[in-house]
């Protein structure tokens, strides 16, 4: 799955969860429309790391030097695109470490106090997911985008420790679903440990593109990454991102949202 689609995912992922804690009477999650659309920056930005295994990406090319570096180390470490990074211990390791950085709270002049945990990982998610979807053409606007996100984070993002790490877990957990509906398919859920099918499965059509003879799975719904089926999803999925946020934004201006 492209970048864009990624992101896409990600924040119709986060406003599908957000609309839906209410409705079933829970307040595990009780969000403002400000609150919303910090996790909505976060969600979408959360939504194409896993692909920082892989040196040619989107994310690879955030920061001169630094960004190919990181994501080759990563490769490396993950052992390669679609590998260690994108699988649940990876999604669960990532959402582990946003609890911690979720909690980090500081003072800064002029803004008062507020989580800077949250809001430098927005400057870094955002920056990412901006330039993904190509809402920006260069990186050096990618990355103001990120700031001026990252000071409506810090000011206005709930006062709760829940809401960032769920973004981040929700965001990270789409990219891989996502990935799981192409041809290429993901690691299995049991990764690293790998178990391949039987002979007989992988001779039968349709069963040996969901679980391949790697060991990886998939509901290739999608078909190939990039593939018009996508393209289609993506557009969909934007409707319903455009709907959400207005409702957000409606509600944060105090007026009434009627469709």
């Amino acid at each position: 799955m492209m970048g864009f689609t990624h992101a896409t995912s990600g924040t119709a992922a986060w406003l599908a969860v957000t609309a839906a804690l209410p409705a079933l009477g829970t307040d595990i999650l009780p969000l403002t429309p400000e609150g919303v659309l910090a996790g909505t920056l976060v969600c979408a930005g959360a939504a194409i790391l896993p692909d920082a295994d892989h040196p040619r990406a989107t994310i690879a090319h955030s920061v001169p030097i630094i960004g190919p570096a990181v994501t080759t180390a990563i490769n490396d470490i993950s052992g390669g695109h679609r590998h260690g990074a994108h699988t649940l211990i990876a999604a669960a390791a990532v959402t582990v470490g946003a609890v911690f950085l979720g909690r980090w709270q500081a003072t800064i002049p002029f803004l008062g106090e507020g989580r800077l945990g949250p809001a430098i990982a927005t400057v870094i998610l955002i920056a990412f997911a901006a330039k993904s979807r190509e809402l920006v053409p260069k990186w050096l606007m990618a990355w103001a985008l990120g700031l001026v996100a990252a000071i409506a984070v810090f000011i206005y993002a709930p006062d709760s420790t829940v809401w960032f790490p769920l973004a981040v877990g929700i965001g990270y957990v789409t990219h891989i679903v996502g990935d799981a509906l192409t041809i290429q398919g993901v690691p299995p859920l049991l990764w690293p440990i790998s178990i391949k099918p039987p002979r007989w499965w992988r001779r039968t059509n349709v069963l040996n593109d969901m679980w391949k003879p790697n060991g990886y799975v998939a509901v290739p719904v999608l078909g190939a990454a990039g593939s018009k089926r996508e393209f289609a999803l993506a557009i969909v999925l934007g409707a319903y991102c455009c709907y959400g946020i207005a409702f957000s934004v409606f509600g944060l201006l105090g007026i009434p949202f009627v469709l």
